[in-house]
């Protein structure tokens, strides 16, 4: 893609200055992509009801389309225009987690793009808990569809520093609010299952997600090599479901044993590195 300018914009992060954001706004309704922070992470932003805008998200990043991307909401309202259904387990957990690091898996109405949800027949909803992510919603006017803010693969960025570093000259504004609290993606809860089933750990535990709905569960154990290697031709259910996907760069060593049994260990490892 075309190398464009970056702008890195401060704004505060529990008031933002309604001129900053409504800047902002202006963009993600021309269809063009902003980044944004939230509570886990920072996010890509476009309008979601754009397939055009949406687009652009994916060449940013370089993102196959068969990664379904999230649709960041303000208010519960919204649902009723994104999802064709919503069961009463969604109320209860709106009650309990939102805004905050929870995202839904719903059946979608046809106004949401295919390319939103990789040609799924469902969405993926939530609502952050950040000033600026809920302002800048507001003041678009629109559900903003937001994968983090980073190239496809790397790792996710907390800071907009990290956000600039991979993505410089493919996005016209970076909104810089601070470190974001959580630092973890969004818990993923797939309430299209026969039971309601965590697709993607994140920011909602699930001790905290059975206090609300007891029968909550993990997914069953997939085939590893199927899911590495499934990277591009079919659509995942889920954000991040790739096991490859959140994995370090570098071999990751786990040492077991006594204090001096480890320290021993290790210095042999890295004497042979």
């Amino acid at each position: 893609m075309p190398k464009i300018d970056t702008e890195v914009v401060t704004v505060d992060a529990i008031h933002p200055e309604i001129a900053k954001i409504e800047r902002a706004a202006a963009l993600i309704r021309a269809g063009e992509v902003v980044v944004f922070p939230t509570e886990t992470v920072y996010g890509l932003g476009a309008d979601a009801l754009q397939p055009g805008a949406v687009e652009r998200i994916f060449a940013a990043k370089g993102r196959p389309f068969s990664d379904p991307l999230i649709v960041h909401i303000a208010d519960e309202g919204t649902l009723d225009e994104l999802a064709s259904e919503i069961p009463a387990q969604v109320h209860q957990l709106a009650r309990a987690f939102w805004p905050g690091p929870l995202t839904l898996i719903l059946p979608r109405r046809p106004l949401v793009p295919a390319l939103v949800t990789a040609g799924l027949q469902t969405v993926a909803v939530r609502m952050p808990r950040h000033p600026v992510a809920l302002a800048l919603i507001r003041a678009a006017g629109t559900p903003i569809a937001a994968p983090s803010a980073n190239r496809f693969m790397h790792v996710s960025p907390t800071t907009a520093q990290h956000a600039l570093a991979d993505l410089q000259g493919r996005v016209p504004l970076i909104l810089d609010s601070g470190p974001c609290e959580v630092g973890v993606e969004s818990t993923v809860l797939d309430l299209c299952a026969m039971v309601p089933t965590i697709l993607r750990p994140g920011g909602v535990s699930l001790e905290e997600l059975r206090a609300v709905l007891p029968d909550v569960r993990l997914p069953l154990p997939a085939n590893k090599e199927r899911r590495d290697n499934d990277t591009s031709l079919e659509a995942q259910r889920s954000p991040g479901q790739l096991l490859t996907h959140y994995a370090p760069a570098v071999p990751l060593l786990l040492f077991e044993g006594t204090a001096e049994v480890m320290r021993a260990t290790m210095l042999t490892e890295v004497q042979r590195r």
